[in-house]
């Protein structure tokens, strides 16, 4: 029986990132592997059917109809062909690159790493089934992510639905599809594949797509996706769902009013559910809330003092580097003397439909609810004369600020690009600074990053009557 100082259970971000961390601190390492869900083979969910291969294909979607739909006018293009295939086929090209390169490749350089390519399950508090052989491990961190959770739905056991991980391997392009869930992964798959021609509907149970975000954001959003003729109806219940030939119907009741929708495809976007319930977990002490997600501290320890858990596997926010950021503190917070935190309002999330969705730190009504009385500065794009520049003057920029101080609290993004602006509000949140600091940072014009100095003058000024050059 081999015994290492740690065992890693997952493949995944967080799992990789501690599995890097522990080869760097020489410490004598077992990474199992094999997943709950065929897709999630080395690399986990963010490399083969999350993060990597989505975000091409929306590129690839984006490309295809903003060709032709764009603000230019001296420019008009026919509308280009499509082959769907082979989109799907580069898609995986690049897929098997980075799990080669980023995974594979980098695996075979950790010195102190054993990788197990099978499922494993504790036996023990300190042991670990890996199908048929056993390992001791002195301490370890579990990071075997989650898949997409299916709500109960009457009918649901006859129709053979799509989640995130098939909707990515279509072998052609559907005519239309249903799509049940208005977040970020429902609304990325909605656009691109409504991108790319298919006709697509999208049922949200609360009265707000993203209703996380802020409600300007929200609002603002579902126009721009119904603009681009993506049918959105919130505030719907799903009575059922059936199969007719090839065709699903749902059956929905929004505001009191009953009908039926068809389409060709039905994905369900409705949550994901942690990948914990074939580990026995109780064997080695280790407590789960009522979904199932590892209950950890702020050092990412669960109940069992020999165990840390990371990423997908302990819940929301579930973001890839958030991921990574876990897996790697709990390896130094199980083997050195380090106690770090992960300050969660620091950590910036996006959605990557077009334009992008991102945010970080506090919404305004969060601010109020810690009894702090704050102050918004919100400017559109069309402000932005960058946004002008380009063509496309869709968006919003918020940012909340403590009144008193001007403090930035948080900043939210609607806005092309939003993904990549939002880090200049990432470091503002962090490192406390004030709106005034914002002002006084000069910024390259014209850009769109210039928003976030055009959002924090918007509180001295008002900025429809600014000149472009007003410091």
């Amino acid at each position: 029986m081999k015994k290492y100082d740690l065992v890693i259970l997952g493949h995944g971000a967080a799992a990789f990132a501690a599995a890097i961390k522990a080869d760097d601190l020489g410490i004598k390492t077992a990474m199992v592997g094999s997943n709950a869900t065929a897709g999630t083979v080395i690399g986990g969910t963010c490399t083969n059917v999350g993060c990597l291969p989505s975000k091409h294909l929306i590129t690839v979607s984006n490309l295809f109809y903003h060709a032709v739909n764009n603000s230019f006018e001296g420019i008009k293009y026919d509308k280009g062909k499509l082959n769907f295939k082979k989109v799907i086929w580069q898609k995986d090209k690049l897929v098997e690159k980075f799990r080669n390169e980023k995974y594979i490749d980098v695996l075979k350089d950790l010195k102190n790493v054993t990788y197990y390519n099978k499922k494993g399950r504790f036996i023990s508090k300190n042991e670990v089934k890996i199908e048929g052989e056993k390992i001791i491990g002195g301490k370890f961190i579990i990071g075997t992510g989650a898949r997409a959770d299916i709500i109960p739905i009457k009918g649901i056991e006859g129709v053979d639905y799509l989640t995130n991980e098939e909707v990515l391997n279509l072998n052609n392009l559907p005519s239309s599809m249903i799509v049940m869930g208005g977040r970020a992964l429902g609304l990325e798959f909605a656009q691109m594949y409504a991108h790319f021609g298919t006709k697509v509907t999208v049922l949200q149970r609360s009265d707000r797509i993203i209703p996380e975000s802020e409600p300007e954001i929200s609002d603002a959003l579902k126009q721009y996706l119904e603009e681009e003729g993506i049918k959105i109806h919130t505030g719907a219940n799903i009575n059922s769902v059936s199969k007719k030939g090839k065709n699903k119907i749902v059956s929905v009741t929004v505001r009191n009013k009953n009908f039926e929708i068809t389409a060709e495809k039905l994905l369900l976007a409705t949550g994901r559910k942690p990948n914990t319930e074939n580990l026995d977990l109780d064997k080695a002490g280790v407590k789960t809330d009522e979904k199932g997600f590892i209950i950890v501290n702020d050092e990412m320890q669960t109940s069992a003092k020999h165990v840390w858990a990371g990423g997908d596997v302990v819940g929301n926010p579930m973001l890839e580097t958030l991921a990574a950021k876990e897996g790697s503190i709990a390896v130094e917070n199980a083997f050195t003397k380090n106690k770090k935190k992960i300050n969660f309002n620091e950590i910036p999330s996006a959605i990557f439909t077009y334009p992008e969705v991102a945010s970080v730190g506090l919404t305004d009504k969060q601010a109020i609810e810690n009894g702090i009385k704050c102050r918004c500065g919100i400017v559109p794009f069309s402000l932005v004369p960058k946004a002008n520049i380009i063509g496309d003057t869709r968006g919003i920029i918020k940012i909340v600020a403590n009144q008193t101080t001007k403090q930035i609290l948080g900043v939210h993004i609607l806005a092309p690009h939003a993904a990549d602006l939002i880090h200049e509000g990432v470091l503002a949140v962090k490192l406390k600074l004030t709106v005034d600091d914002i002002i006084d940072t000069v910024h390259v014009f014209p850009t769109l990053s210039e928003a976030m100095k055009i959002a924090a003058q918007s509180f001295y000024r008002d900025v429809s009557k600014m000149s472009c050059c007003v410091e």
